[in-house]
């Protein structure tokens, strides 16, 4: 084999190499990177804190700071049977939504009063009527498609609430059979405070995975719902919670014309805050004091500090 063939041959190898090295070395572009799949729910001003410092007169007033108007909705819109969205004006900025359901064969009059009052303080509110006969389950349900309506209400350009609420900050409260369907939605949704009042709930129950802060309003003399307190020792002591109860009230003793409207405005209006708005100003009147040192409460437990 002669000189200039193997020279020939090693020029041909060491172009070889070089190209293959230069392919080896060559930069890759960046990959696309992969979308958040759980984004941080708030995006713009996480401060959810609206309305002036709160007192005792200032929350067992019938009214907020806000006046509130309302709108009708349809039966159509759900399993519920028709209901009414309350809602502040004069507010900026988006709103916790707050659900509310009747008991069984009890129309939504029985629960209204719960709108204006919640509304007041700056929260978007929807009081459902319910079919006479359905149960606690049928209830959770309810309450759950009646969050999304105002949910799609919120979103729709030619809704009278159009933007107004943050779908990331949902309540829900109910009575009686309401007040179960209320549990049995936290078990099943990601809630930021439930508020069940005089909760009947008569089936099996995993209501000890509950993670909502719950504030049970219940009855002294309550002849139907008995197991206001089971429920809540049933919730862990790792949830927020807390039970109040009315003291001589009957099962209907939460219901709208009741003489401690005023007292369960306070703590229930205190709670909502607390919880959706993640206002720390509203502790005080949920921790700390003796509670039972009004006539008007017979019990008050909870697992403070907040």
């Amino acid at each position: 084999m002669n000189k200039s063939f193997l020279d020939k041959l090693a020029v041909s190898a060491s172009v070889m190499l070089f190209s293959m090295s230069s392919f080896a070395f060559s930069p890759s572009p960046d990959p696309t990177p992969d979308p958040d799949p759980t984004p941080e729910p708030c995006q713009g001003d996480c401060n959810f804190t609206r309305g002036p410092d709160p007192s005792i007169s200032y929350l067992e007033a019938d009214n907020g700071p806000y006046s509130v108007n309302t709108m009708d909705v349809p039966s159509s819109a759900g399993s519920f049977n028709g209901a009414t969205i309350h809602y502040p004006s004069g507010t900026t900025g988006t709103m916790g939504a707050i659900a509310v359901a009747s008991g069984f064969i009890a129309p939504e009059s029985d629960i209204i009063w719960w709108g204006p009052r919640l509304a007041s303080h700056g929260f978007v509110v929807i009081t459902i009527s319910t079919p006479s006969f359905d149960g606690e389950n049928r209830r959770a349900t309810q309450l759950s498609e009646a969050l999304d309506y105002v949910i799609s209400q919120s979103n729709s350009s030619g809704s009278d609430i159009n933007g107004m609420v943050d779908a990331n900050r949902l309540g829900a409260m109910g009575w009686s059979m309401g007040g179960g369907g209320t549990l049995k939605l936290a078990t099943d949704r990601d809630l930021k405070a439930i508020i069940p009042t005089a909760p009947y709930y008569d089936q099996s129950n995993d209501f000890d995975t509950i993670t909502a802060p719950t504030l049970i309003i219940a009855c002294e003399n309550d002849s139907v719902a008995r197991n206001s307190l089971g429920f809540y020792n049933d919730i862990p002591a790792t949830t927020d919670k807390a039970i109040l109860e009315i003291s001589g009230g009957a099962h209907s003793c939460v219901t709208s014309g009741n003489a401690n409207e005023d007292l369960m405005g306070k703590y229930a209006v205190s709670w909502m805050k607390r919880f959706i708005d993640e206002d720390g100003r509203y502790d005080q009147f949920l921790c700390g004091p003796n509670h039972v040192s009004d006539s008007a409460i017979s019990d008050y437990q909870e697992n403070c500090n907040y």
